[in-house]
């Protein structure tokens, strides 16, 4: 302890400063391997016009809308996910290329490494930042080769264009699915409520009982007035002729029958007649089974509305993944960062060498 207290700071600047220095700058120019960076910006869209809001064609022409939030941090999420990353090996053989980088051991994947250690390698070297303001995903992807980051990146990107894709219409083809049952049972109802109110009108033999009511009160009106006519005439005639004249006998004969009539009209619309029901109480009746029939017609169109917007939303693009900036070429390695790492090195080896010669020289003042 002693022999080491009493080293000349030369000695101490030589272990912890200069062969620290020296050793590492070794490694970056003889060892360390150069890592290239392909630069992408993303985001997840979605279109504005909705099946269930904009009609006909103008449904599309609508364009695109704000960014989904939600959707970009999904989006971000499978970008690191073991399904694409086993996916991307299949196409890409991501394996041989990390494993390809000389003696540069601290940054290369082991030609034995386990999947959870492949996964973990790949989401060190595939960086995926989010901009929450404007719902941005910033991908950076590193390389031992230029164009293999290139590739890499853009490979990441058409496996998350089809994710996005395959979420938006697996939910459009759920929400088809539903409405053609909507639709069929619509059918159903329709079809039911059509036949409830065709078995009525053969019951009856009425083929729309609000008319014959109305047609009873028009013909029972008619016949009061003849009879209101007849009856100011007969009392005329009373006025010079006696009740056995052959006119009288004539007139009161047809109020007579008028009057029969008049009953017969009130009796079927009201007490019922040869039909075995009153016209009111069938005319109820069927506009009751009239506005079931209404009703489940005007449900159907909208289940058949339905069904043909969802149809529609299963062929057509809900959500897009827009490139704002395609994945880049890069031209000079980015790793390692030469002048950075040597800097910052030396700055922590300084700063070991000014602690050890604090420790020494108060434990030589001690000592002394």
């Amino acid at each position: 302890m002693n022999k080491l207290i009493q080293l000349p700071a030369s000695v101490f600047r030589l272990v912890l400063i200069v062969l620290p220095m020296l050793l590492y700058a070794g490694y970056l120019g003889l060892i360390a391997a150069d890592r290239f960076v392909s630069d992408s910006v993303v985001s997840v869209r979605q279109d504005n016009g909705s099946a269930s809001e904009v009609p006909g064609a103008a449904m599309l022409l609508a364009g695109f809308g704000s960014p989904s939030h939600t959707d970009t941090l999904y989006l971000r999420e499978y970008m690191h996910s073991q399904n694409l990353i086993l996916k991307l090996e299949d196409r890409l053989s991501l394996r041989a290329h990390f494993a390809a980088a000389g003696a540069d051991y601290p940054f290369k994947l082991s030609a034995h490494a386990s999947t959870e250690d492949f996964v973990s390698y790949f989401r060190d070297r595939v960086e995926v930042i989010y901009d929450d303001r404007a719902s941005l995903l910033h991908l950076r992807v590193q390389g031992f080769a230029p164009a293999f980051s290139q590739q890499l990146n853009q490979a990441i990107l058409d496996a998350s264009e089809q994710f996005v894709n395959e979420a938006s219409h697996r939910i459009a083809r759920e929400r088809l699915r539903f409405a053609d049952g909507e639709l069929e049972r619509a059918g159903q109802r329709l079809k039911s409520a059509r036949a409830d109110l065709l078995a009525f009108q053969n019951k009856h033999q009425l083929l729309d009982p609000m008319l014959a009511a109305q047609a009873s009160g028009v013909l029972s009106n008619e016949l009061e007035a003849s009879r209101s006519r007849l009856e100011a005439e007969l009392n005329g005639l009373l006025g010079f002729l006696n009740e056995g004249a052959y006119q009288v006998k004539a007139l009161r004969g047809q109020i007579a029958a008028l009057n029969q009539q008049i009953r017969a009209e009130q009796s079927r619309a009201t007490t019922g007649g040869k039909q075995g029901a009153r016209l009111n109480q069938l005319a109820l009746e069927f506009q009751g089974l009239e506005l079931q029939a209404s009703f489940a017609g005007d449900a159907y169109k909208l289940a058949l509305g339905a069904v043909e917007n969802a149809r529609i939303d299963a062929t057509r693009k809900i959500k897009s993944l827009v490139v704002v900036e395609p994945p880049s070429l890069p031209e000079t390695a980015e790793y390692p960062r030469v002048i950075y790492n040597l800097a910052t090195l030396f700055a922590v080896c300084v700063l070991l060498y000014a602690v050890v010669r604090l420790v020494v020289a108060t434990i030589r003042e001690h000592m002394d």
